[in-house]
């Protein structure tokens, strides 16, 4: 197998947007939990727990897919630097590290929006 330089290069705008969509469930997350936190001191409930709970456990998961994605994100630099200076093998397998990096970060993507999919269900519940 001969991987061009240009192969890696074009994960660089999937990872990038990657980042931003992870970013963005970060940045979301913090505000809820910041506004539960104001809500539970102010009228202590055992639903605001399990939701925080819950909450704890997304940020873990967010922590662990931007992690991974970032890993991915500069294995790809590196194979892009060794094809360049001729190390073909040694990029080819660095890339197929870098995309097992990638999956594995979408795999815990998958998990946190399992987990926030049915943090919503329990709040309808009360309704429905």
């Amino acid at each position: 197998m001969n991987l061009p330089i240009t192969t890696p290069a074009l994960l660089f705008p999937a990872i990038s947007l990657l980042f931003l969509s992870y970013n963005g469930r970060f940045l979301t997350l913090s505000n809820l939990i910041r506004g539960m936190h104001a809500e539970y001191h102010k009228t202590p409930d055992e639903k605001i727990l399990a939701q925080m709970r819950n909450f704890k456990i997304r940020l873990q998961l967010i922590r662990w897919m931007q992690w991974l994605a970032m890993v991915s994100f500069i294995l790809g630099t590196i194979t892009m630097f060794l094809l360049y200076v001729g190390l073909q093998l040694l990029g080819e397998l660095l890339f197929g590290i870098s995309l097992v990096f990638l999956v594995a970060s979408l795999g815990f993507s998958l998990r946190e929006i399992h987990i926030s999919i049915n943090a919503l269900k329990v709040l309808i519940s009360d309704v429905l």
